[in-house]
């Protein structure tokens, strides 16, 4: 991949790029995406014919020094030139790049790109020895459920509210702000999603994400005062076994969401460490002074913070079956995995670092209670990638690398809807800034993280992206992206409907079941659409990515592997052309598999058009590859 700076000598002004040399960590490329320590494995690059590059040397890191290797071509057609190198791997993380020879020199080819100057390590192309998350997440699509906002069971009307609760009428919207949004009870519980599962099936979505469902005294239950039961409110501990093993009966898998950075002031625990100076829990927390001053999360008094130097706070949570995290795991009526809450904070506070050490406990739990098949996703809204070797966390909700770039591209300037963390609202960019940020940060990791982070175009913590967009063609747009783009969609319960809001908070909708579903056929229509496209296309599952068009409001991307070819276009507005080459098309002629969007030849390739804002994805002709 070559960033758009590298790119802007290249590119005409119509945005579409040329073929390129190109390399990604994707099984085209990578004979074995999971060696062993010490396997040698085997690398290929793509040459274009219309580039003036004579060979290649492969250029990796052994122990930190630099080991070159030379490429060997091994198919050629009248479009390019493939070239294989071995690839020792010497260490758990292994670095390497290409270097492109010319006549009086050489480019480099890193994760970001053809550079004509000498480049930093940190872009380089990254192999591991580490597990990725299994195949059923990778390949799969996740629903995120807000369990208090989804679905009532007819239990729901036995249970008396906590006196923290505001009960709150199913049909009233949430509040957008204030110390109330997280007291507003709608009595939403685990056997009201167990009942619609079929329309969650139905829709194609293979994972079911809960938000946390321990006890609390929020609806929103990020300040758990227990990790050892289910909340009642939603149906206690043989709720969620049910719901668990609804969910495996049908094939789909189930992910709960922990909190590793903090617990509720009300937590059995802190109320123990708090009135008992010997016990042992008092170590569990930080304290700037024991017992009136606490450490907290943001500064809230209600979420003390946890201290992960403790070592019996490390064996009582997070190590081992028996362990908080582990007891709820495994088997037919346990979770699949967790989702940690802000995760990018957990172990970390001032001269403390434990991140690091948090993540692989928790990750070889999961294992041993899954037997090796359960997922790892960590929460960070900031850039993650330092923490994203692939062996702890497996993966993140992708909020800095895909998230951000992609609300700034699609938001109304004029919705309203705030950044996280500033005043101001989202700025509007172009497609060039989206772009050159979803690279930059997809060259810092692995690939095989990269297929397992979380893209989402909204989440309970953000505007929905109908309130954010204003526009539902343009909603459409960052839905076309999210459901093709590597990795795995991650959808908030009711964006296929239409939810609105403009906070997490008033983004946490209740499900209106009695509306009729052709009020939101058109939205509907295009999940179940991309769903299973997905489940039929091994390009979006293990396929490669490369860009080939970007322009301000149009922006247009390869996923390929040996067997599928796809072409993705994605505008912002409408009357949007892209320009592919000839020698990008392939054999065939291009069939339209998902959107809306024309094609018709020109300037020695096909110009692909989109009449309104949205997406067209297109599956191109075969293009001869060799085979491993």
């Amino acid at each position: 991949m070559m960033t758009m700076a590298a790119q802007e000598a290249y590119q005409p002004c119509d945005g579409t790029i040329p073929a390129l040399p190109h390399h990604d960590g994707s099984a085209l490329y990578v004979s074995n995406p999971t060696p062993r320590l010490g396997e040698t494995i085997r690398v290929r690059v793509r040459i274009p014919a219309s580039s003036p590059y004579t060979g290649v040397k492969l250029h990796s890191l052994t122990d930190d020094e630099m080991h070159i290797e030379d490429a060997q071509p091994i198919a050629s057609t009248d479009a390019e030139t493939w070239y294989e190198a071995p690839l020792p791997v010497h260490n758990p993380v292994t670095q390497y790049r290409f270097a492109l020879l010319r006549d009086g020199g050489f480019n480099w080819l890193n994760a970001l790109g053809v550079f004509s100057r000498e480049v930093s390590d940190v872009f380089d192309f990254r192999i591991t020895t580490f597990t990725p998350s299994p195949a059923w997440n990778r390949e799969g699509a996740t629903y995120q459920i807000f369990p208090d906002r989804f679905a009532r069971s007819e239990q729901s009307s036995t249970r008396q509210a906590p006196d923290w609760a505001h009960p709150t009428a199913w049909s009233a919207k949430p509040l957008a702000y204030g110390m109330e949004t997280g007291r507003q009870w709608y009595g939403g519980d685990l056997k009201g999603i167990e009942e619609h599962l079929d329309y969650i099936h139905d829709l194609g979505f293979t994972t079911v994400y809960l938000t946390p469902c321990f006890p609390a005294r929020s609806v929103h239950r990020y300040d758990a005062s227990t990790f050892d039961h289910i909340d009642p409110l939603l149906g206690g501990d043989e709720a969620l076994h049910s719901l668990a093993r609804a969910c495996h009966a049908r094939g789909m898998r189930i992910m709960g969401d922990l909190t590793l950075n903090h617990t509720g002031s009300s937590h059995e625990w802190f109320q123990r460490a708090l009135h008992d100076p010997d016990s042992e829990e008092r170590d569990y927390y930080l304290w700037n002074r024991y017992p009136d001053d606490y450490v907290a999360w943001m500064g809230i008094k209600s979420l003390p913070k946890l201290n992960w130097a403790s070592r019996k706070l490390v064996d009582r949570m997070i190590r081992g079956a028996s362990s908080s995290a582990g007891q709820w795991l495994g088997g037919e009526d346990g979770l699949d995995g967790w989702r940690i809450d802000v995760a990018n904070q957990t172990g970390r506070w001032m001269a403390m670092d434990e991140n690091h050490a948090v993540a692989t406990t928790i990750r070889a739990t999961i294992d041993e209670s899954t037997g090796g098949n359960g997922t790892l996703i960590a929460e960070y809204m900031p850039d993650a990638t330092r923490d994203l070797a692939g062996d702890g966390w497996q993966g993140v909700m992708n909020y800095a690398a895909f998230s951000h770039p992609l609300w700034m591209w699609v938001a109304d300037p004029h919705s309203h809807v705030r950044r996280f963390g500033f005043d101001e609202t989202f700025p509007r960019r172009d497609g060039k800034a989206m772009v050159d940020t979803m690279r930059e940060l997809l060259a810092q990791i692995p690939w095989k993280v990269a297929e397992s982070q979380w893209n989402l175009i909204d989440s309970h913590d953000s505007a929905r992206i109908l309130t954010l967009t204003q526009s539902p063609q343009v909603a459409h747009a960052a839905l076309g992206i999210m459901m093709t783009y590597p990795g795995v969609p991650m959808v908030f319960a009711g964006d296929e409907r239409d939810s609105t809001g403009i906070t997490g908070e008033e983004s946490r909708t209740p499900i209106d079941w009695d509306a009729p579903e052709d009020t939101h056929s058109a939205t509907m229509t295009r999940y179940r659409e991309l769903l299973a496209l997905r489940k039929t296309s091994s390009a979006l599952t293990h396929g490669g990515l490369r860009w080939v068009g970007v322009q301000a409001d149009v922006v247009a991307y390869l996923r390929e592997d040996a067997t599928d070819r796809l072409l993705v276009v994605a505008a912002r507005q409408g009357g949007q052309q892209v320009h592919v080459t000839r020698k990008l098309l392939g054999n065939a002629d291009p069939q339209l598999v998902a959107g809306q969007g024309s094609v018709k030849p020109g300037g020695n390739g096909a110009l692909f058009t989109l009449p309104d804002a949205g997406y067209g994805v297109w599956r191109l002709g075969g293009l001869e590859v060799p085979r491993w």
